[in-house]
C-alpha cells in the first residue's frame, strides 16, 4: 500500500504551523543535520567590495548584527572601520557602496525599514561619507543626500563626481527582481500596481533628483558615458520582471526628457548570432565611440553569459567579437579603445583574461588567472573592482575549500591574496572537491564532485546528483550558505555530483544553445554519462543514486524520473512539471520562446515533449517537492500539479509550500526547514550508512 502524501498549505495555516510545535510533525531531524547547519551558519557573508580609484582603500559590505553593514580599510585590509548612518549597530541595512572619483567620498544606501515580505512602499536614503581618513566618520558623519520613496540600487558616480546615477523604482513595494516574492495578485492584472524601474541621478551638491529614462520604459542596467553627458542602458516596456528577455540597448543624453535612440534590438534589428537572444552589461569604450555588451541565450537577469558584442555609440553595424570561442564571458571592462579585461567561465572555473579588440574581433591575449572558485565584487556577475589606473583589483572569492574573503592587490598573472580573515578559521565539514570531465555525443562536459566527509576508499557510498538552475548557468565552486545545496549532503556521507551539461556556461555559446527545444533529453544524457564517468573513478553504489535541484534543476528533478529509473529518491525545488500550463501561470513567459523556438500557442508540441506530467505514469521514484507560494518564476501550481499526479499514481511524495517566499527563499527559518526536510528524505531512501 503506498505511503500517504503530505501537503502543507500555503496560507495563514502554514504560517501558524511554522511558528508552532505542530510544524515539528515533519520527521525527526538527524542531529548531524543540525550540526551541519550550525557550521554553515558560522560563515560571515561578504556581499560586495570596492577599491578606491587611487587604489589606496577598500570598502566592503558584510553581515553585522543580522544586517548588511559597510566597513572601510586600507588597500591591504588593515585598519578596518565602520561607516554608518545608523545611530546604533544593527539598526539599518546599509549597502550599495560606490567610491567617488576623488577616492575620498563613499556613497551608499541606507534602509532602516526594509521588509522583503511587506507590501508597503520601501524607503531608501542615499548617503555620502568622507572616508578619506580617520575614524568611521572621516571629517564628519555621513551626509544624507536624498531620501527616496522607493527602491534604489546600483549607485554609480559620473566621471566629474558631480552626479550619482542609480536604478530607481518610485513607490516600490518589493526588490526589483523576478526572483523576489511576487506581489499578491489583486486588481486589474498587468495594470494595477505596476512598478517601473528607471535610471535616475542625484545632484551631489543639492540632492536634487532627476528621473532620466522614460516613465514608460523599465530600465535594467546602465552606464555613464566617459564624459558624463550620456547614458547607455538596457530597457523594455513594463512589467519589468517579464520583459528583460526582450530588452533593447538605448543611448540618450543624461538629462530629463532627453531623446532616446535604440542601438540594438535583438528581436528585430539584430541579425545573425544575436537575433532573438538577450543583452546585458552595456559598457562604453574609453573614447566613447563604441558600446560593448554581453549577448547570448541567458535564463535570468544577473546570470550573465554569452559572446562579446560591440556597436558604434552613434548607431551602426553590430559585431559579434567572439564568435566560436570555447569559454563564456560574463563581465567586461574596456582598458583602452583597443583592449578589454574580461571575466569568463572556463570549464567550470573562473578566469580573468585580457582581450585585444579590433573593429571585428576580440582575441584573448593573456590569462591573468584561472581559479576553481567563485569571484566577483557584488555589482554584477563575476565583476571586478579596479583602480582608475587599472593596476589594482579587488573582489570577493570563495570555494568549496575556503569561505569568502576580500582579495585585493596588483593585477598580475596570479590572483591577489586575501586581505581579510573573517572566515579564516572555518574548515569544510564536507569532503574534498574534484573536477570531473567526460565526452558525450560530441560534447566535452565538465562537473564537480564532492567526496563524502571522512571518505574511506574501501567503502561504497550513495551519490546525489545536483542539477543547477538556469539552464544557462554553471556550477562554479563556492562556499555554501545555509540555503539548499550539495555540501551538506557531502557532510552527511554522500558523494555529490554537480554536472555542467549542455545548456551550461563554460564551453562557449554553441554549448549553451545545445539544449534549445530539447529540455530534459540531451542534457539528461550528458548527466547520466557523467554519472557513469564518476562511477568509474570512485566507489559509488549505483543502487543508491538520488537527484535534486532548484528551478531548472527542479524541472530536471521532476522530468528525469519519467525517463529513467536510475534515481531512487528525488527532491524537486521550485520545479516545473507542465511547460504548457506553466506558460500561462508564470510571470516571466518572455524567457520561453528563445529556448523553445516559439510560444506555446504556436508550437504546443515542443512544450509537451518536455513536460513531466505527460509521462508521469512512468514515475516510480519517491519525490519531495518544495516551493514558495509567491514564486513568480516557477509558480506553486506547478508543484501542486506534480504532487497531485504522483499521489494519484501511488508514488511516495510530499509537498511543502512556504508562505511569502519567492523563487529565492529569504526567511532563515524556511531556508533551514527546506534543507532539513531534503536531507531527511535522502536519509530515508538512500541511507548513507547502508
Amino acid at each position: 500500500m503506498p505511503k500517504p502524501a503530505r501537503l502543507i498549505l500555503p496560507s495563514s495555516l502554514l504560517a501558524f504551523a511554522l511558528a508552532s510545535p505542530a510544524f515539528a510533525a515533519a520527521p525527526a531531524v538527524d542531529p548531524r543535520i543540525e550540526q551541519v547547519l550550525a557550521e554553515l551558519g558560522k560563515a560571515q557573508a561578504i556581499q560586495a567590495t570596492a577599491i578606491s580609484p587611487d587604489g589606496q582603500q577598500l570598502a566592503w559590505v558584510i553581515q553585522r548584527d543580522g544586517k548588511p553593514a559597510i566597513e572601510v580599510a586600507a588597500a591591504d585590509g588593515r585598519h578596518a572601520r565602520r561607516v554608518s548612518a545608523a545611530s546604533k549597530p544593527g539598526e539599518c541595512a546599509e549597502s550599495g557602496i560606490a567610491w567617488a572619483p576623488d577616492s575620498r567620498r563613499l556613497a551608499f544606501i541606507s534602509n532602516c525599514s526594509v521588509d522583503l515580505t511587506s507590501t508597503k512602499a520601501m524607503q531608501n536614503t542615499v548617503f555620502v561619507a568622507d572616508a578619506g581618513h580617520g575614524d568611521s566618520a572621516g571629517n564628519g558623519s555621513p551626509r544624507p543626500l536624498a531620501t527616496l520613496a522607493g527602491y534604489a540600487h546600483a549607485l554609480q558616480w559620473s566621471a566629474d563626481g558631480k552626479s550619482l546615477g542609480f536604478l530607481y523604482v518610485p513607490g516600490a513595494t518589493r526588490r526589483a527582481s523576478a526572483t523576489a516574492a511576487a506581489k499578491p495578485a489583486a486588481g486589474e492584472i498587468g495594470v494595477s500596481g505596476v512598478e517601473v524601474q528607471r535610471v535616475a541621478s542625484l545632484d551631489v551638491a543639492s540632492g536634487a533628483l532627476r528621473e532620466l529614462t522614460p516613465a514608460a520604459m523599465y530600465a535594467y542596467e546602465f552606464e555613464w558615458s566617459p564624459d558624463g553627458s550620456r547614458i547607455a542602458y538596457t530597457a523594455a516596456p513594463p512589467p519589468g520582471d517579464n520583459n528583460w528577455w526582450i530588452a533593447k540597448l538605448y543611448v540618450q543624453g543624461a538629462q530629463v526628457d532627453a531623446a532616446t535612440r535604440v542601438l540594438v534590438d535583438p528581436a528585430s534589428t539584430a541579425s545573425g548570432s544575436l537575433h532573438g537572444l538577450q543583452i546585458a552589461l552595456p559598457r562604453w569604450s574609453p573614447d566613447a565611440t563604441r558600446i560593448a555588451f554581453i549577448g547570448g541565450l541567458m535564463s535570468d537577469q544577473g546570470a550573465t553569459g554569452g559572446d562579446l558584442y560591440a556597436v558604434p555609440a552613434g548607431g551602426g553595424e553590430l559585431v559579434d567579437l567572439t564568435r566560436d570561442i570555447k569559454v563564456t564571458p560574463s563581465w567586461l571592462h574596456w582598458t583602452s579603445p583597443q583592449s578589454m579585461l574580461v571575466s569568463q567561465v572556463d570549464n567550470g572555473r573562473s578566469q580573468l583574461a585580457d582581450y585585444a579588440v579590433s573593429a571585428t574581433r576580440a582575441e584573448q591575449q593573456r590569462v591573468h588567472f584561472t581559479v576553481p572558485a567563485s569571484i566577483g565584487d557584488g555589482s554584477a556577475s563575476m565583476a571586478m573592482s579596479l583602480s582608475a589606473d587599472l593596476t589594482r583589483i579587488a573582489f570577493v572569492q570563495s570555494s568549496y575549500a575556503a569561505a569568502g574573503e576580500v582579495h585585493a592587490g596588483a593585477l598580475r598573472d596570479a590572483p591577489p591574496p586575501a586581505v581579510t580573515a573573517f572566515n579564516a578559521g572555518l574548515k569544510p565539514s564536507w569532503g574534498k572537491a574534484e573536477s570531473v570531465e567526460w565526452n558525450n555525443e560530441g560534447f566535452h562536459v565538465q562537473g564537480w564532485l564532492l567526496y563524502p566527509a571522512n571518505y574511506d576508499a574501501k567503502k561504497r557510498y550513495p551519490m546525489i546528483v545536483v542539477v543547477h538552475g538556469g539552464p544557462s548557468s554553471a556550477v562554479i565552486p563556492r562556499w555554501p550558505g545555509v540555503g539548499y545545496g550539495g555540501a551538506p549532503l557531502s557532510a552527511l556521507g554522500y558523494f555529490v555530483f554537480m554536472p555542467n551539461p549542455r545548456g551550461s556556461f563554460g564551453q562557449g555559446e554553441k554549448y549553451v544553445q545545445a539544449n534549445r527545444k530539447d529540455f530534459g533529453y540531451g542534457d539528461l544524457r550528458d548527466i547520466l554519462a557523467g554519472v557513469d564517468a564518476v562511477e568509474k573513478k570512485v566507489p559509488v553504489d549505483d543502487k543508491r543514486l538520488g537527484l535534486t535541484g532548484w528551478s531548472y534543476g527542479g524541472f530536471m528533478s521532476m522530468f528525469a524520473p519519467t525517463q529513467t529509473h536510475r534515481f531512487r529518491a528525488v527532491v524537486a525545488g521550485a520545479g516545473i512539471s507542465n511547460w504548457q500550463s506553466y506558460y500561462g501561470q508564470n510571470l516571466i513567459d518572455q524567457w520561453m520562446p528563445p529556448f523553445f523556438g516559439a510560444s506555446v500557442y504556436d508550437d504546443p508540441a515542443v512544450y509537451a515533449k518536455s513536460s513531466a506530467i505527460n509521462f508521469v505514469k512512468q514515475v516510480k521514484t519517491p519525490m519531495l517537492i518544495v516551493v514558495g507560494d509567491r514564486d513568480a518564476e516557477c509558480p506553486a501550481p506547478q508543484s501542486f500539479e506534480m504532487w497531485h499526479a504522483l499521489r494519484a499514481q501511488g508514488v511516495p511524495t510530499s509537498l511543502v509550500v512556504y508562505p511569502n517566499e519567492g523563487h529565492h527563499f529569504v526567511d532563515p527559518v524556511h531556508q533551514r526547514d527546506v534543507l532539513q526536510r531534503a536531507l531527511d528524505w535522502f536519509q530515508k531512501y538512500l541511507p548513507a550508512g547502508g
